[in-house]
């Protein structure tokens, strides 16, 4: 039985983060304050009353996890963090400042924020993520994940759903905010909670409909939430938006817009005359862990070296699951998710050797790569792969990784036209622009097995985004075991003083490139080749030295839209040093065909680099 004194103190907590967050929200000019009053009272029974954590430690290993998926309420969480003592509450009033941590919408830049939100429908994702992890690492703190009921419109939250069903993940507990509206127009269910009851249930989850201004029932179906039952479990709370501002409660057109100050004075001064003045609950610090649970991650195991012979030939994506496997063994950390693709991007191997560390995504791609912040946020390495261009449907969820600097490894498999016969709409042509538009990612494309597995390791070892891009068709193997690789770097793969040309190529082109370097060789012209398997960030340096040695003539071939790809990454690197360029790439909307036909059709193979080196060199 909770007492009347407590509930009392817990709305108490929840008028003061109203207050708190009218205040900033004013003072900033700009917000959403409607959505934090809404969401008040359930986040006041979250944080003093429900949630275990150490507000010193946000990421203590023991310490209970929260999201909050409606970015846009980032008043009410920071408001919250004051009450709990990790800020000071006079720092409130410096939101969305260029000076202020205190952003517009949450972002990593504070420790008690793990990913940052303010895309809709994704924070459930990163909550199934977090709570997979957490049952790997077998803990018991719980996963608060608190949702609008807009973004529910969203298919990536439903896509989470079922994951979290399916998996039975009972350590997660989603707490859906039903205020009615949204930022332009009532919402599609409005205040029908038992709809959302239901859709929650039919994934498999536990859920309850609660009125979300009643904090005797809010505190008696969060506690009850904290129990493990082998499911997860969905609060659904009817809310008024504005609550506790008579003049804009439950009316439209005031979605992210501040309270006018004298609006904004009358309110507060309404709050407060509505304290109690009792004694505020505090916040509940979990047990300690042993210090060993707590140490930070050790550095990974390496590999040994590959074992490829010259000449063999092996698929790099084939490669790439082998990598990870023999990384997975030495490294508990590793983690590896998949759209179930894995008998095609050979992940499948990194289950057979790593089965406690492999989770099957399913064909949800959004959520596969939400999920996989998520894990990496709990300290683990993750590795999530599918085809490249089905992450093209996720590209929203690796946008908002960069955001929440996340440590996530993404592999792209059945890369460019010669993938062959599955015809264009299988065919990733628009992954390496994609990626290299990510702030601060890294883009490795292997050209061998031998390479590809360097990456898989380079890329483990890389706090950051990370994607590598594999190819379908088996290509011979270049490299011995010893060769060293890094990231940011090249291989200059045939050289010599006579080179008149150098052809920059990566991946199945490198192949095409080496053909045409032996044609023109027997026609008695030289060129030099570049394998660029670091194509962001790219060996400037190296470019600029073989361009100079060679005339400054460059020719690019990638197995990719002429837009944004290697050749856009190479003209950016020289551009203005005198260096001309004539870019090799795909330029039309392929179709079904043989991979070698599809490569000659598109003016990628051989045959075109011999001609175009011959038009560049002036041989021809």
């Amino acid at each position: 039985m909770t007492s009347r004194a407590f509930l009392d103190g817990l709305q108490d907590r929840a008028n003061r983060l109203r207050i708190h967050s009218i205040r900033a929200t004013t003072a900033a000019g700009s917000g959403h304050p409607t959505s934090c009053c809404s969401a008040a009272d359930l986040v006041a029974a979250l944080f003093f009353d429900v949630m275990r954590f150490r507000p010193a430690e946000p990421r203590a290993a023991e310490s209970d996890r929260f999201v909050l998926s409606k970015g846009h309420a980032a008043p009410l969480l920071y408001a919250a963090w004051a009450e709990a003592g990790a800020l000071s509450p006079e720092s409130l009033v410096t939101l969305r400042r260029i000076d202020s941590d205190l952003e517009g919408h949450p972002t990593p830049r504070l420790s008690f924020v793990d990913v940052a939100t303010g895309s809709l429908g994704q924070g459930l994702s990163n909550g199934v993520g977090m709570a997979l992890a957490g049952r790997m690492d077998e803990s018991d703190r719980t996963v608060f994940v608190l949702l609008g009921d807009g973004e529910c419109a969203e298919g990536s939250v439903w896509e989470a759903a079922a994951i979290a069903g399916y998996y039975r993940l009972d350590t997660l507990v989603a707490i859906v905010d039903v205020n009615r509206l949204g930022q332009s127009q009532a919402t599609m269910l409005e205040h029908d909670v038992q709809a959302y009851r239901k859709r929650f249930e039919a994934f498999g989850w536990r859920a309850v409909a609660v009125d979300g201004h009643d904090m005797s029932e809010v505190v008696r179906a969060l506690r009850r939430a904290r129990r493990r039952s082998g499911r997860p479990v969905a609060v659904v709370a009817r809310t008024v938006k504005g609550k506790g501002i008579p003049e804009v409660e439950d009316r439209d057109g005031w979605h992210g817009k501040p309270l006018p100050e004298e609006a904004a004075t009358r309110a507060i001064a309404s709050l407060e005359r509505q304290l109690h003045g009792g004694e505020l609950p505090p916040v509940r610090v979990p047990k300690r862990r042993a210090a060993a649970a707590l140490a930070a991650p050790s550095p990974l195991v390496p590999m040994a070296p590959p074992a490829y012979e010259l000449g063999s030939s092996i698929a790099t994506r084939q490669a790439y699951g082998e990598a990870l496997a023999k990384l997975g063994k030495l490294n508990p950390v590793i983690v590896a998710m998949d759209g179930d693709v894995k008998n095609s991007t050979f992940a499948e191997r990194f289950k057979e050797a790593c089965p406690s560390q492999y989770v099957e995504g399913f064909i949800a791609e959004q959520n596969m790569v939400g999920a996989g912040v998520g894990l990496g946020v709990c300290g683990k390495i993750p590795f999530v792969s599918t085809f490249a261009c089905f992450l093209t449907r996720a590209f929203d969820q690796i946008r908002m990784a960069a955001i929440s600097r996340a440590n996530l490894k993404v592999s792209g498999s059945h890369c460019g036209v010669s993938i062959g016969e599955d015809g264009p709409s299988q065919m990733g042509l628009e992954d390496l622009a994609m990626f290299r538009a990510v702030p601060g990612s890294v883009v490795l494309y292997p050209a061998d097995a031998v390479s590809t597995e360097r990456c898989v390791e380079l890329a483990a070892g890389h706090r950051g985004i990370v994607y590598i891009r594999t190819t379908r068709p088996k290509t011979p193997v270049v490299y011995g075991p010893d060769e060293p690789f890094a990231i940011g770097a090249l291989k200059v793969v045939r050289q010599d003083a006579a080179d008149r040309v150098t052809v920059v190529a990566a991946g199945v082109t490198l192949h095409e490139a080496l053909r045409a370097w032996a044609e023109l060789r027997q026609r008695g012209v030289a060129v030099r080749v570049i394998d660029l398997y670091s194509v962001k960030p790219l060996d400037r340096v190296g470019l600029l030295a073989a361009a100079r040695a060679t005339g400054g003539r460059l020719v690019t071939v990638e197995d990719h839209y002429a837009e944004g790809g290697l050749g856009d990454a190479v003209l950016e690197a020289v551009a203005g040093e005198g260096v001309r360029v004539r870019k090799l790439a795909v330029a039309e909307l392929p179709r079904s065909g043989a991979p070698e036909v599809l490569l000659d059709r598109c003016g990628i193979s051989a045959r075109h680099i011999v001609r175009t080196v011959l038009e560049v060199a002036g041989a021809s």
